[in-house]
């Protein structure tokens, strides 16, 4: 028979979604792939229920409900500062990771390169090859997960298409400061490189820190795709509702790529949906304390326990470092499979997301009650038996 397709040599399958596989085969606590265990607004799923007996059922209109689309131009106006026109600025899409992909197709062409933040989002290097393209990886050097300036300017001058960042970020909980962006901008501008931001945990952002678009800052409007999805922010992951926003002459090839790929979002779960894009202000902010009370619980937890790791600005990730646990040798998926077994917590191990070497690093995260919260803090709390 002839040979399959070369292109999955340069990649595995997700790290995250084998750890949850993985979970659920032995009764851990998934801690690694990110998903709440509580639900979403009940003003959502109320509305979702009426939808359900009176449909919209059939197929929509493949860039998205118009309902849907005015709604979520006006929120995003609301939050961002840029206007929209919902019929020819936005494609609503099968999640963000659609989104993501319809872009990078949309925007480049085989052999040309992507500059990727490290650490990064596994799905990101995987895109990037399902279109032909190039990753050149940029790092960012924690504990702060700073760029260093003339690193990045140096990726910029190498020929790239294309720059992707996740704001704030998965895994490292970075959130780029304006004067950052505004640096990757001007860099955009001198080099005509498009900006493709996924910002879907725009509302989890902690004190001290706060979320700027791309495509707000001057000259970038043009030259921006924001990829978002209602995921995070409604917690309802299943329903896999994105959205690209960007300027008509980019989104008429991204609604391309869309048409032929997936068609089109579900029709009673847009409808649905609505409800939220139209939540006031008191949802977000409440949100947001939710998201911080999680976040001290767990963060409090592991420096009890004495594992070290680093201080989300926003998302809802830690990277811990294993160095004390992990045995000479071993490998971090080996570490991050037998904590699943032996312990009953499951993480993502951290090589997924890096391109430097790295062997110590693994990501946890703390969308969860609180019950479940404490109980996977109990168990890590014998993590130091994995060194027996």
């Amino acid at each position: 028979m002839q040979s399959l397709s070369q292109k999955n040599k340069y990649f595995t399958d997700s790290i995250i979604r084998r750890m949850t596989r993985i979970s659920y085969d032995c009764g851990a606590i998934n801690l690694a792939q990110g998903f709440p265990d509580f639900a979403p607004p009940k003003e959502i799923t109320d509305r979702l229920a009426e939808v359900s007996a009176m449909g919209p059922h059939q197929y929509p209109i493949t860039m998205g409900a118009p309902n849907f689309r005015k709604a979520l131009s006006k929120k995003f106006e609301h939050f961002s500062g840029v206007k929209t026109n919902p019929d020819t600025d936005m494609v609503v899409t099968i999640g963000s990771t659609e989104a993501m992909v319809d872009t990078i197709f949309a925007l480049t062409n085989p052999g040309d390169k992507i500059i990727i933040f490290s650490p990064y989002f596994e799905n990101y290097k995987a895109q990037t090859i399902f279109a032909g393209c190039t990753p050149v990886f940029v790092p960012l050097i924690p504990p702060k997960f700073n760029f260093d300036p003339a690193v990045l300017e140096d990726a910029f001058k190498g020929g790239a298409k294309a720059i992707l960042i996740c704001n704030p970020s998965n895994p490292s909980g970075k959130v780029f400061t304006k004067e950052e962006l505004e640096y990757i901008a001007s860099l955009c501008i001198k080099y005509d490189v498009y900006a493709i931001m996924d910002e879907v945990y725009e509302h989890i952002i902690y004190e001290g820190h706060k979320h700027t678009y791309m495509c707000s800052l001057p000259g970038m409007w043009e030259r921006t795709v924001s990829c978002s999805s209602l995921s995070k922010t409604y917690s309802i992951t299943g329903w896999r509702l994105g959205y690209a926003i960007a300027p008509k002459h980019l989104m008429d090839s991204i609604k391309q790529y869309h048409d032929f790929n997936t068609v089109g979002a579900a029709s009673p779960l847009m409808e649905a949906a609505v409800t939220g894009l139209n939540f006031p202000d008191s949802y977000y902010k409440e949100f947001g304390d939710h998201y911080a009370h999680m976040k001290k619980i767990f963060c409090d937890g592991l420096k009890r326990i004495g594992i070290p790791y680093t201080d989300p600005e926003g998302a809802y990730f830690v990277l811990a470092d294993i160095s004390p646990y992990i045995k000479k040798g071993q490998s971090d998926i080996d570490f991050c499979e037998k904590m699943a077994h032996k312990i009953g917590v499951a993480c993502v191990p951290g090589s997924s997301f890096f391109n430097e070497d790295i062997n110590n690093i693994v990501r946890l995260h703390f969308a969860k009650n609180d019950d479940t919260l404490y109980e996977a803090l109990n168990r890590l709390e014998k993590i130091g038996k994995m060194c027996e």
